[in-house]
């Protein structure tokens, strides 16, 4: 059961969006998948297809694509193009695979800047059916779910989500679509040190979207970015396409999504992935913490957890810590702030509690040889910390806490101490005044070093939407009277096609006659429609009486000389049927 925080991401598939020509960009990009990556994708894609419920001639419904999925450990859900990158990780660690329910438009049948339903189902569910895979994908999201997203992260992923949106959006002008690009440039730029975010994303990309597998010289495609397009599969094979074996380093090359890569990363198998993506986990604040994870923590500007030794979880901005040396004293959070145990927040301590912000220091008691949070009561009560009395906790670092204590809150499985509330309580460090009593009830953090710092609040469900977004689908245009007489001639060839391999209707004369006159109708009203009369083709040379067959490839032919682009799709197209 996936929790409420993540629903919101979830849409409607609406599989009557779909119309005739939609199903027919799925056949022809369907055919050219299966027809190359028979021999060049890894093994066990073709049987993924079937096992996942894709077929060739219809758009998979995401519910039944669920169904066959359970039986491997995961399950899918559809979602509207591109949804933040923590929410994607999140699904994907709950097993559940995050599947665009758009589809690519003719005019993008090559390749769409937006994800669709051809990548994500196409491209990543045929390979769920090898469970090494299948683990290593969800235990990456786990990873990745960890990793600290930066300010300039999330303006880029905006930036990335309107651009893709304008491009598929039939409404868009040329001048937003320029602006839109503009500005993409601009956030761009303004990145100056690569996030953690961005690291897992580039080992991502090297692996479950581009990534190669087997020999150096001789590798099989399993990546989805080239499983969901034929022009990449091909491509990445090539001689000039340098093959690199995957390590760490992969994340230190960089990407660009509108162009096909120079340079791509070959995995012997895929147990291999889990050892590189180990390597990059140890070198990630949330294993390594101390200093090191702080300041990548208020680099990023973002909602972040900083978790003690103790136990306890702090959610919130970090905006600033203070230390010395190597040894963070006192956390300083600003804006709304959670505290939590094991990812669950604490009760009476959620962020509408912590509003104004959150700091506690971090260390060692003068005088008090074991951690603070290793203490029982009497313990406490020997070192002068007494509930109801008024206290002093001088640290090490010369943070002075002084005030009433008003609550002891213990770990519920350890029982070590986490926080202590006070009353009438001053916190100093040296001159400066940290807390005061006007200020209200201080809660101090409990803990004596950060082991760890991970990207997003513990308890997202509690802690509630650190940014804003709206599930959509792309809109459409209305479809006008003569779009609507164009998809009954889509779907009169569809049902033909259905007739004939259902064994409803043979494949004689009468057929030939049937499917002629709609080709006739086509002649007459869409003379720049490639799509269909390459599937009346299809169709047409399985019947007797083909005579007319010559002016439909005569009719290819011709708008092939028209557009390079047309004739790369109908070149691509024949060379399927032949």
């Amino acid at each position: 059961m996936l929790p409420a925080h993540l629903k919101r991401y979830i849409v409607d598939q609406d599989y009557s969006r779909y119309t005739p020509v939609d199903q027919a960009v799925w056949r022809f990009i369907m055919r050219q998948l299966t027809s190359f990556l028979s021999t060049h994708a890894h093994p066990c894609y073709l049987e993924g297809l079937a096992k996942t419920g894709i077929s060739v001639d219809r758009i998979p419904r995401i519910e039944e694509m669920s169904e066959k999925l359970s039986k491997f450990g995961w399950r899918a859900v559809p979602v509207s193009g591109f949804i933040p990158p923590a929410a994607f990780m999140e699904l994907q660690a709950y097993g559940y695979l995050p599947i665009a329910s758009d589809l690519r438009t003719v005019d993008h049948i090559g390749y769409t800047p937006a994800p669709d339903i051809v990548h994500e189902a196409a491209g990543h569910a045929p390979i769920l059916i090898e469970p090494e895979y299948a683990n290593y994908l969800r235990a990456y999201a786990q990873v990745a779910s960890k990793a600290i997203l930066s300010r300039q992260d999330m303006d880029q992923y905006e930036a990335i989500r309107v651009l893709s949106d304008m491009k598929e959006n039939p409404d868009s002008t040329p001048e937003e679509i320029k602006a839109a690009e503009k500005r993409l440039a601009e956030v761009s730029a303004a990145i100056i040190e690569v996030s953690e975010a961005a690291y897992l994303g580039r080992m991502n990309w090297w692996t479950a979207e581009y990534g190669l597998i087997g020999p150096l010289d001789a590798p099989k495609i399993f990546g989805a970015g080239l499983l969901s397009s034929v022009g990449e599969a091909k491509n990445c094979l090539a001689a000039k396409v340098k093959k690199i074996p995957l390590t760490v380093d992969c994340i230190g090359y960089a990407y660009d999504i509108t162009e096909q890569q120079p340079q791509l990363f070959v995995t012997p198998d895929f147990h291999h992935l889990y050892v590189v993506l180990e390597q990059l986990a140890n070198r990630m604040a949330f294993r390594r913490g101390g200093v090191e994870g702080l300041e990548k923590a208020v680099k990023a500007e973002t909602v972040n957890t900083v978790e003690l030794e103790s136990g306890l979880q702090i959610s919130g901005v970090l905006k600033a810590f203070d230390r010395e040396e190597t040894i963070p004293v006192y956390l300083r959070f600003n804006g709304p702030s959670q505290l939590c145990v094991e990812g669950r927040e604490l009760q009476g301590h959620g962020r509408q509690y912590h509003k104004d912000g959150f700091g506690s220091p971090v260390g060692g008691l003068v005088g008090v040889d074991a951690a603070l949070s290793d203490l029982d009561d009497g313990a406490l009560a020997r070192a002068g910390i007494k509930k109801g009395a008024i206290s002093e906790l001088r640290f090490h670092s010369g943070v002075v806490v002084r005030g009433k204590v008003r609550q002891f809150t213990r770990h519920p499985k350890t029982n070590r101490l986490i926080v202590i509330a006070f009353d009438d309580c001053t916190v100093t460090r040296g001159t400066e005044v940290l807390f005061q009593p006007a200020w209200g009830v201080y809660d101090m953090a409990v803990g004596s070093r950060v082991i760890s710092v991970f990207g997003g609040p513990a308890d997202r469900e509690h802690y509630g939407s650190t940014e804003d977004f709206v599930a959509k689908l792309i809109p459409r245009k209305p479809i006008t009277p003569i779009e609507s007489y164009k998809h009954e001639l889509y779907k009169e060839v569809g049902h033909i096609r259905d007739e004939l391999s259902g064994g409803i209707m043979k494949a004689d004369d009468a057929a030939s006659d049937r499917l002629e006159r709609v080709y006739s109708k086509i002649e007459a009203d869409f003379p720049h429609d490639w799509l269909i009369r390459l599937e009346i083709f299809e169709l047409g040379r399985k019947l007797p009486s083909k005579s007319w067959l010559a002016r439909v490839e005569m009719e290819l032919g011709n708008l092939s000389e028209k557009d390079a682009n047309v004739r790369a799709r109908v070149d691509e197209g024949l060379s399927v049927l032949k």
